[in-house]
């Protein structure tokens, strides 16, 4: 029988120290089968003594993301439920790195570990943990395309199983339906994420005003998605980047399997080495996030540098909407999700945009949707979840559920958001005087 005592109430105090409350809003359940905590609360487990000893030594998000990942901590139900209570309170709620621990905090939590034999040596981390060197200057090629390895080259078939057919690792655009269900944007079609993913290629195309015979840069394409519905649909020659070579490799059998290799061109190559323009269009849809704050006035000039006078740029990116705060590398989002990855401000970005020559066309939020979207995707993930673990590994499923929830979670309370911001180079044909072109 389960009783209050034991390891859970113990647990809750140390849990207590670091999230800076006195009151958890979880049902803690320990190795010992005792249980703390409101009874209706969302339950987070603690199955062994190693994750009191991975909070101790990283007595912060850090140490309770490796327990997560590693399975010394599960959170059995639903997971969008444990991850907003444990986000409700303390400093879980605060954006930015957290307060260190007082000496008085420090001495009870070893305590704790103490009385339930928990001390010992700093547990290795997960292998899932990022590679990437955490000295050195960001954002250099090598180390970017590191970076990318990372998140993008863990198997082409573990992404289909959570994007499915569409392959779009980027907000859809849906017209209404909570958990991901509803119809995409304008368009009327049956409920689904395949068809809001169609939905929001098509808006990109048409904000572009793609036409038979344009020449279109896709920077970061990934699999090869949007050059395919852009060639297939509007007719244009797509060039598409991408510094993934797992990505590569499908987008070309794609465009082969379409009859589409005259019109697209996939390349494992770093923007800033593109030497071909000028292009009649680019969009970059989800890669700025990669850019970094200090590398995006050279990422807006080498675009521009890129595109024909009167050519239209959309640039489709995640900001930061939680005010200036200082980044924390030791979370979990760069330790095991986007290693150098930096969300920068809507009126950032747009000042970037203006100061390196773009005229601002539109600027259309997608916040909701993304939420909708990455419910969508963690469904996916839960209802194929033997399988991506059989494709990957337990801890790479377990990284991905709670990256996305979280981030779901993120784009829900407004702590992110995710924007289209499409401009203009000057020249060439004015732009329209309504955005019934696009709508």
């Amino acid at each position: 029988m389960k009783t209050e005592k034991g390891a859970a109430s113990l647990l809750a105090n140390a849990l207590g120290i670091v999230l800076g409350t006195t009151e958890i809003p979880l049902r803690l359940r320990a190795w010992d089968g005792s249980e703390a905590g409101p009874p209706e609360a969302p339950v987070l487990e603690f199955r062994s003594r190693r994750a009191l000893r991975r909070i101790l030594w990283s007595p912060g998000q850090l140490g309770l993301s490796r327990a997560y990942v590693a399975g010394d901590i599960d959170a059995p139900g639903d997971i969008f439920a444990a991850v907003t209570a444990l986000s409700s309170v303390g400093k879980f709620s605060e954006p930015g790195p957290f307060r260190p621990l007082t000496p008085r905090e420090l001495a009870t939590l070893v305590s704790t570990a103490v009385r339930l034999g928990a001390l010992g040596p700093n547990p290795a981390p997960p292998p899932e943990e990022a590679k990437v060197t955490r000295k050195g200057r960001l954002h250099t090629r090598k180390r970017d395309a590191a970076a990318i390895s990372h998140h993008y080259d863990v198997g082409n078939e573990f992404y289909a199983l959570v994007l499915g057919p569409s392959m779009v690792y980027s907000c859809a655009v849906w017209a209404d339906g909570p958990d991901g269900g509803g119809t995409p944007a304008g368009r009327g079609l049956p409920a689904g994420l395949d068809d809001a993913q169609k939905a929001k290629l098509d808006l990109v195309c048409r904000k572009l005003g793609l036409k038979p015979g344009m020449r279109v840069l896709d920077v970061g394409c990934g699999w090869g998605s949007f050059a395919l519905h852009a060639a297939q649909h509007y007719g244009v020659s797509v060039v598409g980047v991408t510094l993934s070579t797992e990505q590569a490799v499908l987008a070309r059998k794609r465009a082969a399997d379409a009859g589409l290799t005259e019109n697209i061109d996939i390349r494992v190559q770093d923007y800033r080495d593109i030497a071909d323009g000028p292009f009649d269009a680019i969009s970059s849809i989800g890669m700025s996030e990669h850019v970094g704050r200090e590398q995006t006035p050279h990422y807006v000039d080498v675009l521009h540098g890129l595109l024909r006078p009167g050519g239209r740029l959309l640039n489709h990116a995640i900001s930061w909407n939680a005010g200036p705060t200082k980044p924390d590398p030791d979370s979990f989002i760069p330790r095991y999700v986007f290693p150098d990855g930096e969300m920068i401000s809507l009126g950032e970005m747009v000042s970037a945009l203006e100061s390196g020559g773009f005229e601002v066309l539109d600027v259309e939020a997608l916040r909701q949707h993304y939420a909708l979207t990455l419910r969508a995707w963690v469904r996916r993930l839960e209802e194929n979840w033997d399988e991506a673990v059989r494709l990957t590994s337990l801890g790479r499923a377990r990284v991905w559920r709670l990256y996305m929830a979280s981030s779901a979670l993120g784009f829900e309370t407004g702590i992110t958001g995710v924007n289209q911001i499409l401009v203009q180079r000057a020249g060439g044909d004015g732009p329209p005087l309504r955005r019934s072109e696009w709508v």
